[in-house]
């Protein structure tokens, strides 16, 4: 198989640490690719016509994009033990959308202060963002340590790779100031083997 990688996305992070996860590294190729929104790498767009990273490349069908197809997909390869069953299932699906949405408002406040120009940027949108990343990690500190303090899944490791783009990329916003709980597990998940392996260079 073969990866469309970005070393500095935190959604192919969330791929990179299940595959070190479930003990897939070696059956993917990493293919480097240079892209923005408003400038994709000519070379993914055969394989994600979004022009989006992370996309796979696989031998028994189409490529796939959006990193949590990607990663059910490499799961259920992996003998399907990351998604739980049941009610956790259910828990685990909305932990790890939670997650995207935090990367989501993440990634468009960077993207406001890089790619608009000065002159049209609105600090009102940034902190629009910003407060949906607030109620977000408010809303884990306040109801879902009890899972993330569980057996590992793949909501733990969406929530790790998002807390660890906030904390890459918005340092000075302070997002541990009253999340105690979920600063300490934090601080616990980031030092496994595979989120150190994953962590972003300094960029």
């Amino acid at each position: 198989m073969k990866l469309a990688y970005s070393p500095t996305s935190p959604y192919v992070r969330k791929v990179m640490v299940l595959l070190h996860e479930t003990g897939q590294l070696d059956d993917v190729a990493l293919e480097t690719m240079h892209t923005t929104p408003v400038e994709p790498d000519s070379a993914l767009l055969p394989q994600n016509p979004l022009g989006k990273v992370p996309a796979l490349e696989r031998p028994e069908g189409p490529t796939l994009y959006d990193s949590r197809v990607i990663c059910a997909y490499l799961d259920d390869r992996a003998g399907g033990k990351l998604y739980g069953t049941g009610s956790r299932h259910w828990d685990t699906l909305t932990l790890e959308a939670t997650a995207d949405g935090i990367l989501d408002a993440a990634l468009l406040m960077v993207y406001e202060g890089r790619l608009r120009p000065e002159n049209a940027q609105m600090p009102e949108w940034i902190e629009a963002q910003w407060n949906k990343v607030d109620r977000a990690l408010t809303a884990l500190n306040a109801r879902w340590m009890s899972h993330l303090s569980g057996p590992l899944d793949m909501g733990q490791i969406a929530v790790a790779c998002a807390l660890g783009y906030v904390e890459f990329r918005h340092a000075a916003r302070g997002w541990r100031r009253g999340k105690d709980a979920l600063s300490e597990w934090f601080n616990g998940f980031e030092s496994r083997p595979s989120m150190q392996a994953t962590r972003p260079p300094e960029a």
